[in-house]
């Protein structure tokens, strides 16, 4: 992980580790236009909600989203709209009936550029761990390609600290993919797990809890 010159900020917005699974996890991902179905999605909500979604990931049962958004409270709406939408896909593409999804999605705060840049790499890292593939840029459903290879998919918005692991294009991509061939499994069990904020201590005066989830007090 590079050495960061410049502290990342967040002014009055919050970064969210968003993941939801399917329903007793079943695959609900099969063919290319379900993947690219839900990444339309993904593009119009982000347009609709302002959503700035750095990182993401879509597996065959659930997806991983890294995400900022300036107005908190908006982010249940957003992601049940998302939700909603690829349920009537899949119903009536593949005559599925019934819930598609295990329940609400979860959502950890993700503050610190200690922890957002760490919970990239858990996100993108997913189609390695799952034995999807060997590397992470090898993957087509999510944004590993966008900055390992400088694959443009009109969702990724480019995350302000990966400025930092180089000073050209080039540069960046390779030592980011070479960031992504490692892990630290303390990091992941974070992570995954989702119970944790990860914020600065002093930061976790400024959420609330609500409805399951830790929102910016106003």
């Amino acid at each position: 992980m590079p050495n960061y010159a410049r502290k990342y900020q967040l002014s009055g917005s919050l970064g969210y580790h968003v993941f939801n699974r399917s329903n007793s996890r079943a695959q609900i991902f099969f063919e290319d236009k379900d993947y690219r179905y839900f990444i339309g999605l993904l593009k119009d909500y982000s347009k609709r909600f302002s959503l700035k979604i750095y990182h993401w990931a879509i597996m065959p049962n659930h997806y991983h989203l890294l995400l900022e958004l300036e107005e908190s409270e908006r982010i249940s709406k957003a992601l049940a709209g998302i939700n909603l939408c690829y349920t009537r896909y899949h119903h009536n593409f593949y005559k599925s009936v019934g819930f598609l999804w295990q329940g609400r999605f979860k959502s950890q705060p993700i503050q610190s550029e200690r922890y957002l840049i760490a919970c990239s790499r858990y996100i993108e890292r997913n189609p390695v761990r799952s034995g999807l593939v060997k590397e992470a840029k090898d993957y087509h459903y999510s944004s590993a390609r966008f900055y390992c290879l400088g694959e443009d998919d009109s969702l990724t918005l480019e995350d302000p600290l990966v400025s930092e692991f180089g000073s050209s294009q080039e540069e960046r991509a390779k030592n980011y993919n070479k960031f992504l061939l490692s892990s630290d499994p303390k990091q992941e069990a974070i992570f995954r797990e989702m119970d944790t904020p990860c914020v600065e201590p002093g930061f976790m005066r400024r959420l609330k809890r609500s409805n399951g989830h830790y929102l910016l007090k106003k």
